[in-house]
C-alpha cells in the first residue's frame, strides 16, 4: 500500500470527510448499527456481495481475520457513517464486535455455506433488519449445507 498526502489523493479520487458526531446522534446499540447497515444496502438491492468461504471450517484461532473484498462487510466498511461510529475494519471478527452479533448469526449472514457464493443487497437488507428486531441471546438457529439445527441460547460452530 502506498501512503499519499490527502492533497494528492483529492486529485484522483471523490474524496470526503465525515463531520465530528458533535450534533448528531451516534449509533448507539446493536440496532441502530443493523438499521444503519440495512439502509446502506438497501440503496441498491440488486448489487452482489462475495459472501464468506465457509466459516465453520477456519479454526476459530483464525476466524476473527476472515474476510472478502466485495463483501457486505467490505461495503458496510466503506460507509463514513459506520466508521465514524466506531467500526475498524472489515473482517468477521470486526463485525460480530461493532454489531453485537453472535457467532452464529455472523456465520448465518456472512457464510458461503448458507447464502452460496454471492448473496444480493437487498435480502441481505432483510436479514439485517430481523436481526436488529430480535433480542440477542434468544433462540438461534445455524444453518449449514447439511440443514438447520436450532439451539437454545446457544450456537456452535464446527471446526
Amino acid at each position: 500500500m502506498e501512503h499519499q498526502p490527502l492533497r494528492h489523493i483529492r486529485d484522483i479520487a471523490d474524496v470526503g470527510t465525515v463531520p465530528p458526531l458533535e450534533g448528531r446522534t451516534p449509533l448507539e446499540g446493536r440496532r441502530a448499527r443493523l438499521e444503519r447497515f440495512a439502509e446502506i444496502l438497501e440503496r441498491d438491492p440488486d448489487r452482489s456481495f462475495i459472501t464468506l468461504e465457509e466459516i465453520e471450517f477456519v479454526p476459530r484461532t483464525e476466524r476473527a481475520a476472515i474476510r472478502a473484498d466485495n463483501s457486505p462487510l467490505a461495503f458496510a466498511y466503506a460507509d463514513p457513517v459506520l466508521r465514524a461510529n466506531g467500526l475498524a475494519d472489515d473482517t468477521f471478527g470486526e463485525a460480530r464486535r461493532f454489531f453485537a452479533l453472535s457467532t452464529g448469526e455472523a456465520h448465518r449472514l456472512l457464510c458461503s455455506c448458507v447464502n452460496g457464493r454471492t448473496v444480493k443487497a437487498g435480502p441481505t437488507a432483510k436479514r439485517l433488519r430481523r436481526l436488529a428486531a430480535r433480542r440477542p441471546g434468544l433462540w438461534l438457529a445455524y444453518g449449514c449445507a447439511a440443514g438447520f439445527v436450532a439451539l437454545p441460547g446457544a450456537l456452535y460452530l464446527f471446526g
